[in-house]
């Protein structure tokens, strides 16, 4: 029995491995990573570069949210990991983002990646199986402005969530800051940091400074390879 439980394991590594080596391209368009803590204003900005950049946006959180709404047979067992309480692997993650970048390659001129990575040994394994970030950009607001922006949005809303409350925000905050600190820590050349607490204008137009200069030395280096 144990036998055959670990051939099944290896099979399935096996095909996971496979399934992202088939996912894996040569990406000749800018990737963005777009970081920040809940309530910063990233999504916002998000759909700022999409409208003036013809970006593509992806969230890790939509594509699972998709995948487990198509009803696929990975959707099914994602929704059964989720579920249970239980984070869903990495290598499931990552073959979700490699494959959306896959399918817009032609027709997209750039990706911004929202929401991952959330970890540092994440951000890693992204550059080694899909493809190198271009450039980070971290939305940086202090813990109290995200709160206040947390908790007004959920006195807006007509969903009550058991999470939109002060101290779990906080811990959420918390861990957010532990993780984010470490990813940033190894990409310091190709991260840019932006105040998050001004308005949204004023934000974008440091946003369209950094990604003005970033197509025109990634078009530049497109044309010399």
């Amino acid at each position: 029995m144990c036998h055959q439980m670990a051939m099944k394991k290896e099979a399935n590594d096996k095909s996971k491995a496979a399934e992202l080596r088939r996912a894996q391209i040569g990406v000749g368009v800018p990737i963005v990573w777009i970081l920040g803590g809940p309530g910063c204003g990233k999504g916002t900005q998000c759909a700022k570069i999409v409208e003036k950049y013809g970006f593509t946006h992806l969230s890790s959180g939509d594509l699972l949210r998709a995948e487990v709404a198509s009803g696929s047979d990975k959707g099914r067992e994602l929704s059964a990991i989720m579920k249970e309480g239980k984070l869903v692997p990495n290598e499931a993650v990552l073959c979700l983002l490699a494959k959306a970048i896959a399918d817009h390659k032609c027709d997209s001129k750039g990706f911004l990646i929202d929401g991952y990575p959330r970890e540092k040994d994440q951000g890693a394994a992204f550059e080694r199986q899909i493809a190198p970030a271009d450039l980070i950009i971290y939305f940086d607001c202090s813990d109290e402005v995200m709160v206040q922006r947390i908790m007004g949005r959920a006195a807006a809303s007509t969903e009550v969530r058991a999470d939109d409350n002060e101290a779990t925000i906080k811990t959420r905050l918390a861990t957010f800051r532990t993780n984010t600190n470490a990813i940033l820590e190894q990409y310091t050349e190709k991260t840019i940091t932006l105040n998050a607490e001004r308005s949204a204008d004023d934000i974008f137009v440091d946003v369209q400074r950094a990604l003005d200069c970033l197509i025109q030395k990634k078009a530049q280096a497109v044309a010399s390879a």
